[in-house]
């Protein structure tokens, strides 16, 4: 029997919280596992995706609307791609509240991205 720790990541489909993969020191990951994380890291691996996950993070609430969080330096539409790149990848989720949409990060995801880089501690 597996003591194997399975972290949880959002359903691209925003339809909740799905398995994400062991931390990286625990054990190699299958095809699957690497596919996911991989399309996680993929995702925040663009300057702008990764300062607009960062804004949605650490807004007061834990949910930005977009109108706060489109300062960084490129047109809106192409604000609006990356967030969509960020959704695709289970990392963020929306919600439209009359004109605008709301984004939020899961704690959830947080949690999976910190203990997927994470060393296992001496016993």
């Amino acid at each position: 029997m597996s003591n194997a720790k399975v972290l949880p990541l959002l359903d691209p489909d925003g339809q909740g919280v799905v398995p994400c993969c062991p931390p990286l020191a625990e054990r190699p990951m299958t095809a699957e596992e690497a596919e996911t994380a991989a399309r996680m890291f993929k995702a925040l691996g663009d300057p702008v995706r990764l300062r607009l996950f960062s804004a949605v993070a650490s807004h007061e609430g834990g949910e930005a609307c977009v109108c706060d969080i489109s300062d960084v330096g490129v047109s809106q539409p192409t604000v609006s791609h990356h967030l969509k790149k960020l959704k695709e990848a289970g990392l963020l989720t929306s919600e439209r509240r009359g004109t605008w949409v709301y984004y939020r990060v899961e704690p959830s995801v947080l949690a999976a991205m910190g203990q997927l880089l994470t060393l296992p501690t001496a016993a």
